[in-house]
């Protein structure tokens, strides 16, 4: 476990000692718990895989089983279960069955946004 930063020391971290102690202890009283930062590069390292995310697009658009998505993908079946069930676990999709099928879709209303967000951005 590394030790706290001591603004007192005044080390010389970025080659210019200049330490505003006021701008810490504002970014120290807005930090996450260690357990969100890490959920959150979870979801944003699971949205960062190409394919992953032309699931999550066509899933956008409505529900899909895996045979239709490894179709639209050209790829395998087996290749797109294994992101499903990725993409499940960090509930950014959900099934339901129908039968033998599962059919899958985005799980919320979140997964949506952060995705046309991205497309907004770098279409800027």
């Amino acid at each position: 476990m590394t030790e706290p930063f001591d603004a007192d020391e005044q080390q010389d971290l970025c080659g210019v000692r200049c330490v505003h102690k006021e701008r810490i202890a504002s970014a120290r009283s807005i930090a996450l718990p260690a357990g969100e930062y890490e959920a959150m590069a979870a979801l944003f390292k699971a949205m960062g895989d190409p394919n992953r995310l032309r699931i999550l697009w066509a899933l956008g658009h409505g529900e899909m089983c895996v045979c239709d998505l490894a179709a639209h993908l050209e790829s395998s079946e087996s290749a797109v279960s294994h992101q499903l069930r990725l993409l499940r676990q960090l509930a950014l999709v959900s099934n339901r069955r129908q039968g033998q099928v599962l059919y899958y879709r985005l799980n919320d209303d979140h997964v949506h946004t952060l995705i046309h967000m991205a497309l907004e951005h770098i279409r800027e």
